[in-house]
């Protein structure tokens, strides 16, 4: 397929742009394999034009059009020629719903040019060929191929756990994928069991994901694992193998818990489809509780049913806050919280080992213990140890951002597999940092940064479903990594934490519903203007680096005193 094919009229001149909260702009636009393009009209003596828009294509989640046909006539016929009916003051208004939530209009002049460009940026934006992505093209100049994407190995953490306990070994037992297909090549595993065992165990489980550690909490050596769902069936069959493999994580006499992010009914049902749980007669040292959380079609539709409630103007206060209880979203974002604080607890305060699935385990399970971690682990709370964190829990352990993200809240299309449970953990990440301010050592910046890059990126990060997709589409040896990008020393500036300091201890939020707070910095967004938000952050970095500078030189200037005056020196040694 040739991008050439899709595009109907690749320039259009004289078309004005509106976006909320600035003024419109008017220019030529052009579309071109990946992106939309608006250059405003040179300000006269032949100065080129500012480009006002550069949208990539892949962002755009729902196109309308809206024409208008002014009437048509006829110009006069001379020496026999054919009847000539042409449209006259024909135009158009194009509507763009971007998947960051960003919504642009495009009048263009002309009804069939309005088409023309309607059609084409449906077109493109809905190739679904990973390979034909832009990620693939594109190629900035200060990054190279290579950096980033091997910033976090699993060895490297691995190494970590290693140096606290024995009881731990990395496996590379599913280095062709055959094992389980949405795992990586390496996981971490009780170093008492074989491989040969593992493979029999990941036959028991939904997907091949047999349970693999997750978190080693080094306070008590508590575990945090997870899997998929057991295939018991209806006829509770058992796999010696799996349970060999769980009962080696407890000493005797230790007990775990299985938190099962389905409700005990939704458990059941998926028995008498082969699915099910771990009977407490085969898993005698393991407690199951059940804290549902939605996935799939019902957490899409309360995602929807919130962004159409934040985009109506026309809504009194009752009704407001009647749309915003009716969505669910913060009763999501209060669950997901909730069970990851269950988990957490188990973990530091019970000296619980903690197993958590659903059904495939590649959902709510990782939105659950990726968010432990960043309650229990400080290191989890900085820039690099955050990315870690997202690679490890979200992207190599087989998050399916391509089918999760393929749509966000504006689209038409019949819904499929789309489901923000991303968004949902960065939501929750949002609230933790407004419940402390001063523990992570990021912003609500780098935040929204991840989140229009799960959707819609330059780079190869997010892009498949899970690490055999990338292997076979060769995602790391042709596209750029978002790591590298964001490391770099004046990016990462951008999305520090001023009131950063490292708080050592565990963060336990309060998840009652007066706690849990929309994030306006992401549903707002594009409604209401930043600049004065942008400013007081400018302001609050500037007061901070002010006060850091002086308390740098005093401490310089005591050092240089006390090694150059010996009774100084002494009076430090008293």
């Amino acid at each position: 397929m040739e991008f050439s094919e899709l595009i109907k009229t690749a320039t259009v001149e004289s078309v004005l742009l509106s976006c909320a909260g600035l003024p419109p702009v008017r220019g030529t636009l052009c579309i071109t394999s990946h992106h939309l393009l608006l250059s405003s009209c040179p300000g006269g003596d032949g100065q080129p034009g500012t480009v006002e828009l550069w949208l990539l294509i892949r962002n755009v989640d729902a196109v309308e059009k809206r024409v208008q046909n002014l009437g048509w006539y006829q110009p006069p016929r001379t020496n026999d020629s054919p009847r000539d009916t042409r449209l006259a003051g024909s135009s158009g208004t194009i509507t763009l719903r971007c998947k960051d939530l960003k919504v642009l209009q495009l009048e263009i002049p002309g009804m069939e040019e309005c088409l023309n460009i309607a059609s084409s940026i449906e077109a493109l934006s809905s190739v679904d060929s990973v390979m034909m992505m832009y990620p693939f093209f594109y190629r900035p100049q200060d990054l190279r191929l290579e950096e980033g994407w091997h910033l976090f190995p699993l060895e490297q953490y691995f190494q970590q756990i290693a140096a606290q306990t024995s009881q731990w070994r990395l496996s590379d037992l599913n280095r062709d994928f055959t094992t389980c297909p949405t795992y990586p090549a390496d996981v971490i595993v009780p170093a008492a069991v074989s491989d040969d065992t593992l493979r029999r165990a990941a036959r028991f489980r939904q997907g091949g994901r047999f349970p693999v550690l997750s978190y080693y909490h080094p306070r008590n050596g508590t575990v945090l694992l997870r899997s998929s769902q057991p295939l018991t069936g209806p006829n509770r069959k058992r796999c010696p193998e799996d349970e060999v493999l769980l009962g080696m994580v407890l000493d005797e006499g230790e007990r775990g818990f299985i938190i099962d992010t389905r409700s005990a009914q939704a458990a059941k049902q998926a028995r008498m489809t082969g699915g099910g749980t771990e009977p407490k007669s085969s898993y005698p040292q393991w407690k199951r509780l059940h804290r549902p959380l939605e996935r799939g079609r019902p957490l899409q539709e309360s995602f929807i049913k919130l962004v159409e409630a934040c985009n109506d103007a026309s809504l009194s206060m009752d009704r407001w806050l009647s749309r915003l209880e009716s969505c669910r979203w913060l009763s999501h974002v209060k669950a997901a919280l909730s069970t990851a604080c269950l988990a957490a607890q188990c973990l530091d305060r019970e000296e619980a080992s903690v197993l958590v699935h659903g059904a495939e385990g590649t959902d709510t399970t990782l939105l659950v213990t990726a968010l432990a971690q960043v309650i229990l682990d400080p290191g989890c709370r900085t820039v690099v140890g955050f990315q870690g964190l997202l690679e490890r829990e979200w992207i190599e352990a087989g998050h399916p951002f391509h089918l999760r993200c393929a749509r966000s809240a504006y689209s038409h299309a019949r819904l499929k597999q789309e489901a923000p449970l991303f968004l949902l953990f960065l939501d929750c990440v949002w609230q933790l940092s407004r419940q402390f301010p001063f523990s992570l050592e990021f912003g609500e910046s780098l935040l929204l940064t991840l989140f229009d890059n799960a959707y819609a990126s330059d780079y190869g990060t997010f892009l498949c479903n899970n690490e055999k997709e990338r292997c076979l589409c060769k995602v790391k040896e042709n596209t750029h990594s978002l790591w590298a990008w964001l490391n770099q020393p004046e990016e990462k500036k951008k999305y520090l934490n001023p009131l950063y300091s490292h708080n050592p201890l565990v963060i336990w939020p309060s998840v009652e519903p007066q706690s849990i707070q929309l994030w306006q910095g992401l549903f707002f967004r594009w409604i209401r203007p930043s600049q004065y938000l942008d400013e007081a952050r400018a302001e609050m970095q500037r007061l901070v680096e002010g006060n850091e500078a002086p308390a740098k030189e005093s401490a310089g200037s005591r050092l240089s005193q006390s090694l150059s005056d010996p009774a100084a020196r002494t009076e430090n040694e008293r």
